[in-house]
């Protein structure tokens, strides 16, 4: 029987890129690999039914749950996967010291009301600080770039929470410097922070790093931001979507073995100055599958990302890892 032609989109990651380069194929499967600079770009693409099987932010694929129709399900591969205390930004003449001080203020925040980062962050601010998303102003845009709004996708915005996009060529990078933004909820590290142009920006935490290995102490979580969904068509076909799920596993774990293995030489063959004591604290804390694909090692962060998600509005019911993820590997 011939290989089924499907397309296929991820973003080349170095965990993917073993399919990218032919280490590892898809089982039965003749597939087409499509990337973009830009990962938003393939879920556009997914959601105009331009792709079979893609990378999907993980909120851009919850709120196809309340069309008419939901057209995808996921597998429980989590290609991109972030701590995110290290995504509040502040500015410096704000007053914001604590995280309880971002109540009362104006908030921007990249791409749309409820990106990924913005999810986990809004749900530990509640959690962790007592702060909830309506206690705030929101100003949806882009960080250095105008980013216009994704008009492809539900941009639900629940009761009592205020939320404007920016207009024209602002930026919320230059807003937050200017200060008519108090504080900053990106995937994107202002320009004038990296680049040490500006004095008016910092992080909300500046030893992000101690707080979220302090987080996952505490709950055992490492946030997840995008998964891989599948067409629910497809999603019938046990073999299919356990072939691809092999796949993946496959890439990421050729990945991790070069990690341990390089663990030896000091790791010699990356770029990074002591890289190879990163890696061994990382890997104390974080296991031996520091990037754990499955439904039973995620389930704890999925169903905390779903409750977040219903929470704040963008899920018209509590959804369950029963209700999306293809029954087939709801036992991985």
């Amino acid at each position: 029987m011939a290989d089924r032609n499907l397309s296929v989109g991820v973003y080349r990651y170095e965990h993917t890129e073993p399919l990218f380069d032919g280490r590892v194929t898809i089982e039965g499967v003749s597939a087409t690999l499509e990337t973009s600079p830009l990962v938003s770009d393939l879920f556009r693409r997914m959601a105009e039914g331009e792709l079979d099987v893609a990378e999907f932010g993980l909120t851009y694929f919850l709120r196809t749950f309340d069309l008419d129709d939901s057209p995808f399900l996921a597998l429980p591969i989590f290609p991109n996967r972030n701590f995110r205390h290290s995504a509040w930004f502040v500015n410096t003449d704000s007053g914001i010291e604590r995280p309880q001080d971002l109540a009362g203020r104006t908030v921007g925040e990249f791409a749309l009301y409820g990106h990924d980062p913005g999810v986990w962050n809004k749900g530990v601010l509640a959690d962790d600080f007592g702060v909830t998303p309506d206690r705030m102003n929101w100003v949806i845009g882009g960080t250095d770039h105008p980013v216009p709004s994704f008009d492809w996708i539900p941009q639900p915005v629940p009761d009592g929470v205020r939320v404007r996009h920016t207009e024209g060529e602002q930026t919320l990078g230059d807003m937050l410097e200017s200060g008519e933004i108090d504080a900053l909820l990106s995937v994107d590290v202002p320009q004038g922070l990296l680049d040490g142009s500006t004095k008016k920006i910092r992080r909300l935490f500046p030893d992000y790093e101690a707080v979220e290995r302090d987080y996952y102490r505490r709950t055992g979580i490492f946030p997840m931001m995008h998964v891989v969904a599948i067409r629910r068509e497809l999603a019938a076909e046990t073999a299919l979507v356990e072939s691809v799920y092999r796949a993946f596993s496959r890439a990421k774990e050729i990945v991790q073995d070069r990690h341990r293995a390089d663990a030896a030489k000091q790791h010699m063959s990356v770029l990074t100055p002591w890289f190879s004591e990163l890696f061994a604290e990382n890997r104390a804390l974080l296991g031996e599958d520091w990037w754990p694909y499955g439904v039973g090692a995620n389930r704890k962060a999925v169903d905390t990302f779903l409750r977040y998600h219903y929470e704040q509005g963008l899920s018209k019911r509590l959804l369950t890892s029963g209700d999306i993820f293809v029954p087939g590997l709801l036992d991985t």
